[in-house]
């Protein structure tokens, strides 16, 4: 059976992160991506971080799999005419450019449709319309501006960025799905759109539960789920709540048998209120299911630090391991701090291929990150990232030109 996207032809223009994180997902569905970078150098990433000498770095490698690279210099007159037949050839044009410099390059959404009225234009941009649009913004700004800083972390810390690239892949996942969804609206349309994914929009959204608790907070002054209940206090905007769930299921992250030297001998553990004397049971408190303080999640919302203590005194006698084992007999909803050693190391992850391994010509075997979205009638195969410019005589053929035509580009500097 084929490839879901295996009839839809992709002209990347991204670089980085969060255009390349789009274009990999649309790739591993079967699409055919083309990767336009600029001869001798190519996407900024491929030297950034390198770990191997005049290899491509994780960084490129991780997010540019299953791709074609050509190298075309859009400014040479010759170089702007091939651009000009790939767009006419393709369906959607990707880009995460600073605003404007598509425009400046002389293709503007105009000349676009002029040349491929089908043609979808997806860009990923840092702020949507309005006084910010002509701004910059790289993931810890993305961050910051879509509201995640500042309700990260503990009370009495600064903000927190996460480790997690909500801002870049976040923004890419956002924008592979306003593609996907513009292509089938084309099937009754027959134009293609511009599609935008803000990094300030695609933030917030990962953030709603947030605004959520935003209105809360004005209409009732306090949340008792959060950690400043009952004794803290709460000023005009949502608190930093440390590692609360922020949502109805009380939880926290609590020691394990040996965190005196190992930094990830943690676990998660809910209070979750149906297995509420199943937890009592098993931490040895059975008094609780009874006692008015303890037996409701109402009662139990002020004493919420004192039950977790009571919880991390039996989840340090063992292992984060052993502890989970325990608690899942008991439907008690809990999870490991795993470390990126370990989920590097873990089988399950390697036979689901969430965690895969690839090899490189000039780097070897590396890991990388599979898809995450499993299809069962198109299975991903990763394949390699692209060596810079490696598929440009090939896609240029495809587009009619002859070897000798090829040579002339490549002489004149175009390609």
């Amino acid at each position: 059976m084929g490839k879901a996207l295996e009839d839809v032809r992709i002209l990347d223009f991204t670089h980085v992160q969060s255009g390349p994180t789009c274009t990999q997902l649309l790739a591993w569905f079967g699409a055919d991506v083309i990767k336009v970078e600029r001869a001798g150098a190519g996407d900024i990433t491929r030297e950034q971080l390198r770990d191997i000498p005049e290899a491509d770095s994780l960084y490129f490698t991780m997010l540019n799999h299953n791709k074609r690279s050509i190298t075309i210099d859009t400014k040479h007159p010759e170089g702007k005419l091939v651009l000009e037949e790939l767009i006419q050839s393709c369906d959607v044009l990707v880009e995460n450019f600073a605003p404007g410099a598509l425009d400046r390059m002389g293709f503007t959404w105009e000349r676009i449709q002029e040349l491929n009225p089908r043609m979808i234009v997806a860009s990923v941009k840092g702020f949507g319309p309005g006084p910010y649009e002509d701004c910059k913004v790289y993931e810890n700004v993305a961050q910051c501006v879509g509201g995640a800083a500042s309700t990260t972390g503990f009370d009495d810390g600064p903000p927190v960025v996460t480790g997690a690239q909500i801002g870049d892949s976040g923004t890419g996942l956002h924008l592979a799905l306003g593609i996907v969804t513009a292509l089938y609206q084309r099937k009754s349309t027959g134009r293609g759109q511009h599609v935008l994914a803000a990094m300030q929009d695609g933030v917030l959204n990962l953030c709603r539960v947030k605004l959520r608790d935003q209105q809360r907070l004005e209409r009732t002054g306090v949340m008792k789920e959060y950690p400043q209940h009952p004794n803290g206090t709460f000023g005009e905007a949502v608190p930093r709540a440390g590692n609360a769930s922020g949502g109805g299921q009380p939880g926290w992250i609590l020691k394990c048998k040996g965190w005196e030297t190992d930094p990830n001998a943690y676990i998660y553990f809910i209070a979750q209120a149906p297995v509420w004397a199943k937890i009592c049971n098993v931490i040895g408190r059975e008094e609780w299911t009874t006692d008015p303080d303890y037996a409701t999640p109402a009662a139990r919302l002020p004493h919420l630090k004192d039950i977790f203590a009571e919880v991390e005194r039996w989840t340090m006698t063992k292992t984060k391991f052993e502890a989970m084992a325990i608690l899942n007999k008991y439907d008690i909803p809990c999870g490991p701090i795993l470390s990126m050693k370990e989920i590097a190391e873990e089988p399950s992850l390697r036979k689901t291929g969430t965690i895969v391994e690839v090899d490189h010509p000039v780097r070897g075997k590396y890991l990388t990150v599979g898809n995450p979205i499993k299809l069962s009638d198109s299975p991903t195969e990763v394949t390699r990232s692209p060596l810079l410019g490696e598929h440009t005589d090939e896609v240029m053929a495809e587009l009619g030109y002859t070897a000798d035509q090829i040579a002339h580009l490549r002489t004149v500097g175009a390609i």
